[in-house]
């Protein structure tokens, strides 16, 4: 079943804490020049109004990542559709890093490369990704396709809706 990674913007208050949870999920030594897979950052409008966002991975229907890697350390996982990762077999030549558009890929003390997995470990056990659960807005969401698809016709009812009411 085919799982995302969802993100509200407008529920986001940038407060970190899905990205200390990454860090701590995945051991993250940052005190060492690592990076870590969940970045929360702030962006000012031209009004002066704020926009938080929450980032990692993006797990790309047809993932540049995936084709950049000589070595196949890189796939999509066909139940969930997660960019997952296996180094087994990296060489460090940093290719997944060129070809991914959003800069994702990390690379660990041993050379080689690292990324969001979507807390794999944790769903296989029936939680949630460690960024989810700390999510303390509800920002950031596990959800099926058919969550997804059922949330994004809500919402357009409720645009509609605002729209009849002269609202929007």
């Amino acid at each position: 079943m085919k799982k995302y990674l969802f993100f509200q913007p407008e529920k986001c208050s940038a407060c970190g804490a899905c990205a200390l949870a990454c860090m701590d999920q995945n051991d993250t030594d940052v005190q060492q020049g690592e990076r870590p897979f969940r970045h929360t950052f702030t962006l000012e409008g031209d009004k002066g109004d704020l926009h938080f966002y929450s980032v990692s991975c993006m797990h790309c229907a047809d993932a540049p990542c995936v084709m950049g890697c000589p070595c196949g350390c890189l796939g999509k996982d066909p139940d969930t559709g997660f960019t997952l990762y296996d180094t087994t077999n990296c060489i460090g030549c940093h290719s997944c890093a060129m070809a991914c558009p959003y800069g994702v890929p990390t690379f660990g003390p041993d050379g080689k490369m690292r990324k969001c997995d979507a807390c794999m470990e944790r769903q296989k056990a029936g939680l949630v990704p460690a960024c989810v659960k700390v999510c303390p807005t509800g920002a950031l969401m596990l959800l099926t396709e058919k969550e997804l698809k059922a949330w994004q016709i809500k919402e357009q009812q409720k645009k509609a809706e605002k729209m009849v009411a002269g609202q929007l």
